[in-house]
C-alpha cells in the first residue's frame, strides 16, 4: 500500500511539473504577416466602435427629437438642449468658486455663544 502511494505520488508530481513548465513556456514572436493581420484587426475594431458609437448618438437624438416634439404638443416645459458632456462642457468662468468651510473644531470659526466658557468653570 505504501508503495503505490508514492507512486502516485511521484506520478502526480511529475504531472504538475510538465502543466506548469509549459504554462511558463514562452510563445514565438509575431511574423510579419501575422503583426500585420493583428493591426488590421485592431483597426476595424476601432472602426466598428466609431460606427456604432455614431448610431447611438443619433438614434439618441431621434429619441429625443420625438420626445421634444411629444412635449410640445402635450404642453410640458421642454428646456433647451444641452451640449454634449454636461457641466464639463461649462467654462470656468460660469461655475461659482467654493466656499471655504467654517468650522470650530478646525479653528476657522469663532467658537458659538452657547458653548460654555472654560474658564469659568468654577462658577
Amino acid at each position: 500500500m505504501h508503495d503505490i502511494m508514492q507512486r502516485y505520488r511521484i506520478a502526480l508530481g511529475l504531472a504538475c511539473a510538465l502543466v506548469s513548465g509549459a504554462a511558463l513556456a514562452k510563445l514565438p514572436a509575431l511574423t510579419p504577416e501575422q503583426q500585420q493581420a493583428a493591426e488590421e484587426k485592431k483597426q476595424a475594431a476601432a472602426a466598428q466602435a466609431e460606427r456604432e458609437k455614431k448610431e447611438l448618438a443619433a438614434s439618441m437624438d431621434s429619441v429625443a427629437d420625438h420626445w421634444r416634439k411629444r412635449a410640445a404638443e402635450n404642453g410640458w416645459q421642454v428646456h433647451p438642449q444641452q451640449p454634449a458632456g454636461g457641466a464639463a462642457a461649462k467654462p470656468q468662468a460660469t461655475q461659482t468658486p467654493q466656499m471655504p468651510v467654517r468650522s470650530e473644531k478646525a479653528g476657522t470659526a469663532p467658537p458659538s455663544e452657547d458653548v460654555k466658557n472654560p474658564a469659568e468653570k468654577g462658577k
